[in-house]
């Protein structure tokens, strides 16, 4: 039986020519694969099985959409983090914070609105992909702001090329990105 690793793999698409030094993977496939798509959630969620986060935080843009089938998958809240967006001139309070540098070297401006996240809440952040860890970094500061617990960092792949980052988020992951 395939498992859901080896379904990843196999939707998987590597872009660009084989002499491009920005070859990547395009997780495209994952999202046309319905059977997958199903899965995704409850594989993820499985990964901190036993810790009973109550709120799943995504970040925009598929962390917002891998994050609700996680959340549904533990019976959770989710919480859409997002980038580079300023609060709307409603007066609800925001907790923001500024990201270490990602994947392309940006630091992003991370956040939500306050009464979302409260003290007690545990928290799990979700997304396809971690490279430094930077994005996930600002979060759990997030987290801490709101007096919440964080739990972990559940991702489909685990790009970090050190461990030290992936022990102080907890990071857990499908696949390594070795494994494409």
């Amino acid at each position: 039986m395939r498992t859901v690793a080896d379904r990843i793999r196999e939707a998987t698409v590597v872009l660009g020519d084989r002499t491009d030094y920005a070859r990547y993977p395009d997780p495209a496939g994952w999202w046309r694969a319905p059977g997958l798509l199903r899965d995704l959630g409850p594989a993820l969620a499985g990964l901190f099985d036993g810790d009973e986060p109550n709120v799943v935080l995504g970040p925009e843009s598929r962390g917002s959409l891998l994050g609700p089938l996680v959340a549904v998958a533990l019976g959770a809240g989710f919480v859409e983090v997002r980038k580079n967006r300023h609060p709307a001139c409603d007066s609800d309070r925001w907790l923001q914070r500024t990201s270490p540098p990602d994947y392309q070297d940006r630091n992003l401006t991370l956040g939500f609105r306050r009464r979302l996240l409260s003290a007690g809440d545990r928290v799990l952040l979700v997304d396809d992909w971690i490279e430094t860890g930077g994005q996930a970094f600002a979060a759990q500061a997030l987290a801490a702001d709101a007096g919440a617990t964080w739990v972990g960092v559940a991702v489909i792949v685990d790009g970090l090329r050190r461990n030290e980052p992936r022990r102080q988020l907890r990071v857990r992951s499908l696949l390594h990105v070795r494994d494409l």
